[in-house]
Order: structure tokens, then C-alpha cells, then sequence
């Protein structure tokens, strides 16, 4: 897939790395170089979750001897750079003399900008900590002396902690405690497991080209996944080139995701959307969204999609190229029972989603699918799921897998990293829902395509709205706001 990146286990990365830098030193360190500098950028974007970078900043850098405390050393070299007041405190693990060759040069550059030397973790509360003691090819366990200066690091307040490559001591007890790790030219097999790795972002030093990677079984979503959402629009188009989705969903009760649904899948650039509701909400969103299309569909007693409103959903299925089935719709037996007739007769591809997360729907008919579960979700159908679908299991790392014969993964299993904790609040599934429904309208025969697109867009706008507006206290609905400048880094 354009714009993915291969995921490696530390022995395939350190096979890559002997093979691809051949003992060259100056080669290595060019590649030092240009992996410090990007987390040292990586730092700052993220700092911006919490605030503008302060005036003095202080950083504090824990040095082992090898590349992670080289690329620690020049991540700080590159803030003083960049904010020439930052004050840079290093801490050597294991001795000034420890140092290797390329991390010794490293050590001279940033020593040459300034810094203070301590054999103990700052006494001033750092507002940044930078990991760089052991790299990939750390051995467990921690030794006695390590593992407490790391527990004392844990301890002490810090406003970011980052971690080169991967957190010194992997997931030990007293293993360093990231909020970020950043994944310098390759991202290994140990972040998608590890608590303490925070969240993990991957650096592309250009190791892989831009090849096609189909032959590892594991892979990361990187920016490039976006590329055609950026690229112009054709100057000759219709409204019918970026296809038609039809949204089912809301109840009386969860109306709210039926209407967000339906915002993402127009902000999601879909040429004609259609939203099939309940009656008693139709007038209402008709004035929230009239963008949309919207047709009131027979409700149950309790506000949910009645079975008599079948007739007018298939009707709908003439026009639509995409369906979005689930948002809201509540758990009442009829309108389960409806929403089974809705996937057992649908003509176009369908994203299921939300309370249509169920064996006899997912199972339901013959269209090809994209299913978004959560963990809980995940494992209410797990079983259940047909030879083809292809399933977006959300969580702080999203997987999107193919399905094949058995269950298996039917080729690589692509990860989406970007999002974070703004992601953790009501309607975000409702977001991604409509935004890969839109993208299933455009591409309606490329679901993988389409659901990878979905969740690198939906996890790109929930970074850039966390770094401007933090991820606290912000709504669900800001999401939609960042979506454009998303695509305009």
C-alpha cells in the first residue's frame, strides 16, 4: 500500500541495519543525524499538546554509550538550535568514557552548545526527558544499578517524556515510562505490545524507499497514505465522481451519532450524502446538515428504525455507492432485526459499525464489507466475520486487517499510530464511521484502500486538534474542523 512502512522485530531490524549502513561509519552517522533532528521536531509538535514551548525550557537527557543516546544527544543539540535559551542537562548511564565512537561525536557537539553534566537525575523538574540509554538490542533483565535509576526518573515529575527507539529496560518493572516513543527509521515489533511505550511515532530517515512493502506481515500507516487526498480534484468532475453514501442509523435515543456520522462522510468529501433517520429527527438535522440529504424512515415505539421502513432504504440503494449501517441505531430486537435485512440486501459496499457490530448482521448477505470494532466489539463477532471483510479494530494502536479463510489475516496487518487520547470520548467512532463510509463512495472497490485512508485522515485531524486545542477539553465535533487542515501539513 503507497504510503506504508514495514514493522520489524529487533533481529530483522538489526539484519536490515548491518545490511543497508555495510560498516559504513559516515553513512551511520548521516543517519544519526537526520533520526536526532526529527525527534528533536517530533518533541516540539507534540509539546504543543500542552503548551508553546517554554521560555528556558529544560531538558533533561538520560545517555547510554550506543546510536540511542547518540540520536538522544543530538535531539537536544537540535532544541538548543532551535530555542537557543533551552537549558540541557545530560546524565550518563554509564560514564562519560563509555561512550561509543558515533555517540562520543554526538557528546562533543552538544557539549560544545552548552549543557550541564550530572550524575544524578536533575534536581529541577525537566520539562522535557529524553531517553536514549539502551537501544533494541538491550538484553533483560535491568541490572540493579539501572533499574533504580529508572525507577527514580519514573518517580519525578517531567511535563513530556520521550523515548528514542524504544523505552530503555522494553516492559520490565522498572522499565522507563514514555508518553511518546519515537521510532527512528524503523519501527519495531515491541511498541504495538509495550504499556509503557506511550504513544509511538514513527521518523522515516528513508531506509525503505517508497516501495511497495506486501511482503511484511506487519505494517505501519504513514503519511504518504494520504497522498491522493491531497492531490488536486479533476477539473472536469461531477458530484456523482465522489459517490453516494447512505447512512442508516440513530435512534431517538443516540441520535447524536447518526448526525455525526453523517457530517464526517460530507466532510469526508463524498459528492452526495443520504441519511436515513428516524422520522422524529429528520426535520431536526435537515437544519444541522442540509448538505445531506435526509430521509425520515418509521420508528418503533421506543425511537428506533421500525421494519416497515425497508422498502425506502431499498429504494435508496438505487442511488448510494456506499453504506454506512449502525451509528445509534440502539439494540431493540425489530430494529436489529432491521438492520439485518438493511447488510443481507445491500448492492454496495457496507461499513458496519457500532450496535450492527453482531453475528447476524456482520454475517449477513454477500456485499463486501468494512467492520469497525472495538476490543469489546471485536469480541462479540470475532468468529463471525466472513472470508473478505475487511475489520478496522480501534484501540490506541488500530489495526485493519483483511480477513482470510479461518479467521487469519489475509495478507499484512496495517497499524495506525496517530490519534490519541482526544480519540477516548463519545462520537469519535461515529467520525471515523462516515469519514471511511465517504471514502468506501469514492473507491468502492478498494476497502482496504478506503478503511486505511479513513483511520491515517481520522487520526491525523485528531492530532493536529489536540495540538491546538489540547486534548481535554475539547468536543467530538471539533474533529470535523481539523480535518482539512489535516491534509496540509
Amino acid at each position: 500500500m503507497h504510503g506504508a512502512y514495514p514493522i520489524l522485530g529487533c533481529e530483522e531490524a538489526k539484519t536490515f541495519e548491518a545490511q543497508y549502513f555495510a560498516g559504513d561509519e559516515s553513512r551511520e552517522w548521516t543517519a544519526m543525524q537526520a533520526a536526532g533532528r526529527a525527534v528533536a521536531h517530533g518533541i516540539v509538535e507534540d509539546f504543543r499538546e500542552i503548551g508553546t514551548w517554554p521560555v528556558q525550557a529544560r531538558v533533561h537527557v538520560l545517555a547510554g554509550k550506543g546510536h540511542n543516546a547518540g540520536d538522544a544527544l543530538i535531539a537536544a543539540t537540535e532544541l538548543r538550535r532551535l530555542f537557543p535559551d533551552t537549558v540541557v542537562n545530560v546524565s550518563f548511564f554509564f560514564g562519560e568514557r563509555a561512550l561509543r565512537p558515533l555517540a562520543r561525536r554526538a557528546w562533543n557537539e552538544l557539549a560544545a552548545a552548552g549543557v550541564n553534566m550530572e550524575a544524578t537525575y536533575a534536581t529541577e523538574e525537566p520539562d522535557v526527558v529524553i531517553d536514549g540509554v539502551f537501544g533494541f538490542q538491550f538484553c533483560p533483565p535491568l541490572d540493579a544499578s539501572t533499574a533504580m535509576r529508572l525507577a527514580r526518573v519514573n518517580a519525578a515529575p517531567a511535563r513530556l517524556r520521550a523515548a528514542v527507539d524504544l523505552p530503555s529496560g522494553l516492559g520490565e518493572a522498572n522499565a522507563y515510562r514514555a508518553d511518546f516513543t519515537y521510532a527512528t527509521g524503523i519501527l519495531k515489533t515491541p511498541l504495538l505490545d509495550l504499556p509503557n511505550a506511550g504513544r509511538v511515532r514513527f521518523l522515516d530517515l528513508g531506509f525503505f524507499g517508497k516501495c511497495n512493502h506486501y511482503g511484511y506481515a506487519m505494517q505501519g500507516l504513514g503519511g504518504g497514505v494520504l497522498d491522493s487526498l491531497r492531490a488536486l480534484r479533476p477539473a472536469r468532475c461531477d458530484k456523482r465522481d465522489f459517490g453516494h453514501v447512505l447512512v442508516v442509523a440513530g435512534s431517538r435515543r443516540y441520535g447524536g451519532a447518526a448526525l455525526m456520522a453523517t457530517l464526517a462522510a460530507l466532510r469526508g468529501g463524498a459528492g452526495l450524502v443520504t441519511a436515513a433517520v428516524p422520522e422524529s429527527l429528520a426535520a431536526v438535522f435537515a437544519a444541522k446538515a442540509p448538505e445531506a440529504m435526509w430521509l425520515a424512515l418509521p420508528e418503533t415505539s421506543e425511537g428506533g428504525l421500525a421494519l416497515e421502513g425497508r422498502h425506502l432504504v431499498r429504494e435508496a440503494f438505487a442511488r448510494a455507492t456506499a453504506v454506512v449501517l449502525g451509528p445509534g441505531l440502539g439494540a431493540e430486537r425489530e430494529t436489529l432485526a432491521f438492520a439485518s435485512e438493511v447488510a443481507r440486501e445491500s448492492p454496495h459496499p457496507l461499513l458496519i459499525d457500532a450496535d450492527a457490530l453482531r453475528p447476524e448482521i456482520v454475517s449477513a448477505g454477500h456485499a463486501p464489507r468494512v467492520l469497525t470494532p472495538h476490543a469489546g466489539e471485536w469480541t462479540r463477532i470475532a468468529g463471525f466475520v466472513p472470508e473478505g471483510a475487511v475489520v478496522i479494530r480501534k484501540g490506541p494502536i488500530t489495526r485493519i486487517e483483511l480477513m482470510g479463510p479461518g479467521g487469519a489475516p489475509n495478507g499484512p496487518v496495517y497499524h495506525g499510530f496517530s490519534g490519541g487520547p482526544v480519540l477516548a470520548r463519545g462520537g469519535s467512532g461515529d467520525v471515523l464511521a462516515g469519514l471511511v463510509g465517504a471514502m468506501l463512495a469514492g473507491t468502492p472497490t478498494d476497502l482496504l484502500g478506503a478503511a486505511a485512508r479513513g483511520v491515517a485522515w481520522h487520526g491525523a485531524a485528531a492530532d493536529a486538534l489536540a495540538r491546538s486545542r489540547g486534548a481535554r477539553a475539547v468536543l467530538t465535533t471539533e474533529l470535523l474542523d481539523f480535518l482539512g487542515p489535516a491534509l496540509r501539513p
